[in-house]
């Protein structure tokens, strides 16, 4: 790894500072325009109230959108490092062959594990960004504290300070979250009362485990699945739509998607009872990450299919040549004569860990398994992100019939589709790691553009593992474009932005601009004349 010196004076580091930049301007911007308390009295004190208000709070929002720009521009710049693109320019715009003396050592991983720690930190001590969920949590944590069962009670039976900050469509919904997340929110609402600032933070703080698993799961990943580690850790965990939306916003997929990934990697490893646990605590912070769990049996499966070949041939398992390793989960073969017993033994042997520490879990908080009846509760979510609302918007363009009614059959259409999926999803990649890895990010796709709510940050669940593949620089350049428009498709103070055709329609600008400048330096021609680049002095740094 460089000294930093080196580093800040690469192209590398003026993009790291740019994002950092970037980070503290949506800090300082939050203060006005973020998702902010009822009453704030940090700000009335310092009588910076006027940033909440009228010119004040049109300043905060223009500042908060500078500094999300910044970091997505450093994000695309960093990309094309980490994907091999210069930034020397022809006469077209378009990147030439590094030249004679050129030094390109591009960016190590541990630089960009720098870089996230660098972006994260200002965002440390904003306000809640793009989202009010963690009011929510800090609330659900409040009632487990205060005696109440978060999975009977909703937060509206606690009145209090934390109560006023609740977005009014979940005051009166129950937990739909595991009783890990809520002993999580029950320690922290112990430690810090209903001092709001102190909670959150304090929450944030919680969120680094997760940020942590994920800066070492999904490069690591990439073993298995032939991705480029610097690539997968750019894309899935660099990310402004991660780390702004997931970080700056706080939000427990942070926690969920560390620990599956880790979970994930570790079975991979053939460490399957460890990973499972892992993959467990992961349910119990939110239980979209059990959609793992049942592909995972097949690559336990598979392992057990190669200990046994390679016993029979007396190699490691590990070095077993490709033409003799399974390729089958379930079919029958000389090792394995009863697949079927096999996956009964494994599956009943992964869901007794499964229960064994969810059951642990549930006994330390006081609860049941309420929080399986509160998982409907993001039906009261209405969007643009998913299938069955664009369907019910489409089918009240051409006609009159009630739109809650025609939102009710076009979410249980695809209900029934979502299963579907998720159950061709199991059976059909079965045949290696890869494809069950592979089914895993085909169920998290499904249930994002199927279920019948989606946010931006929903996205982190399929992108951590798609990272992990090959992925080739086209791929790579719709899925920055993608999430740079569920970065700005949102406001600041997590309300919607997808029912202004000026906001999407900016939004979609930005993002078709960073898809183009991954492969292009200057996709728009703004620049008069290509930079001058002295190889000599790219040498020398």
């Amino acid at each position: 790894m460089r000294t930093v010196a080196v580093f800040l004076r690469s192209p590398e580091g003026h993009a790291a500072m740019l994002g950092f930049y970037g980070a503290i301007m949506i800090t300082f911007g939050g203060f006005g325009a973020g998702s902010t308390r009822k009453r704030d009295p940090i700000l009335e004190a310092l009588h910076l109230s006027w940033l909440r208000f009228g010119h004040g709070y049109a300043l905060s929002t223009i500042v908060i959108w500078i500094g999300v720009l910044l970091m997505i521009t450093a994000w695309v710049r960093l990309g094309r490092t980490t994907i091999g693109k210069g930034d020397r320019l022809d006469p077209g715009g378009r990147q030439t062959a590094e030249p004679a003396g050129w030094v390109n050592s591009g960016v190590t991983l541990n630089e960009l594990r720098a870089i996230v720690g660098i972006w994260i930190t200002p965002l440390l001590f904003a306000v809640p960004m793009f989202s009010q969920d963690v009011y929510s949590y800090l609330a659900q944590g409040a009632l487990l504290r205060d005696g109440y069962d978060p999975y009977v009670d909703a937060p509206v039976k606690n009145p209090g300070v934390l109560l006023d900050n609740v977005s009014p469509v979940w005051k009166l919904t129950t937990a739909p979250y595991g009783p890990i997340f809520l002993l999580l929110g029950r320690g922290i609402t112990t430690i810090t009362g209903d001092n709001v600032v102190a909670g959150t933070i304090a929450m944030r703080l919680v969120m680094l485990p997760g940020l942590a698993l994920m800066m070492w799961a999904v490069p690591y990943l990439t073993k298995h699945l032939g991705g480029k580690p610097t690539v997968a850790l750019w894309l899935a965990v660099l990310n402004p739509l991660v780390l702004i939306h997931l970080f700056g916003g706080v939000h427990n997929e942070m926690l969920m998607v560390g620990l599956m990934c880790a979970g994930i990697a570790l079975v991979l490893e053939r460490h399957h009872v460890a990973g499972i646990v892992v993959v467990a605590i992961g349910v119990a912070i939110k239980a979209t990450a059990g959609i793992a769990l049942p592909f995972l049996v097949w690559i336990w499966m598979l392992h057990e299919r190669e200990k046994r070949a390679a016993q029979r041939a007396g190699r490691d398992p590990e070095n077993l040549p490709e033409s003799e390793k399974p390729h089958d989960a379930a079919k029958p073969t000389e090792d394995m004569p009863h697949p079927a017993l096999m996956f009964a033994k494994i599956a009943g042997l992964g869901l007794t860990v499964f229960a064994l520490v969810f059951a642990a879990a549930s006994a330390i908080a006081g609860v049941g398994i309420g929080w399986l009846t509160a998982l409907s509760g993001s039906k009261k979510i209405i969007n643009w992100l998913s299938l069955p609302t664009i369907m019910m918007h489409a089918i009240g363009w051409v006609t009159s019939f009630d739109s809650m009614k025609v939102l009710a059959v076009t979410r249980g259409i695809c209900a029934v589709a979502l299963v579907a999926v998720l159950v061709w999803a199991w059976w059909r990649f079965r045949h290696s790691e890869r494809e069950a890895v592979f089914g895993i990010l085909i169920a998290f796709v499904g249930i994002v553009i199927l279920s019948p709510a989606a946010l931006p940050w929903y996205y982190s669940w399929p992108l951590a593992l798609a990272a992990g593949f090959a992925l080739s620089t086209t791929t790579l350049m719709v899925l920055v474009g993608l999430c740079t428009w569920l970065m700005l498709v949102f406001q600041p103070d997590g309300s919607i932005g997808l029912y202004s055709f000026m906001h999407v329609a900016l939004a979609t600008f930005a993002a078709v601009v960073a898809a183009m400048s991954l492969r292009k330096v200057d996709p728009l021609r703004l620049r008069a004349t290509p930079p001058s680049i002295d190889p000599a002095t790219h040498a020398r740094s």
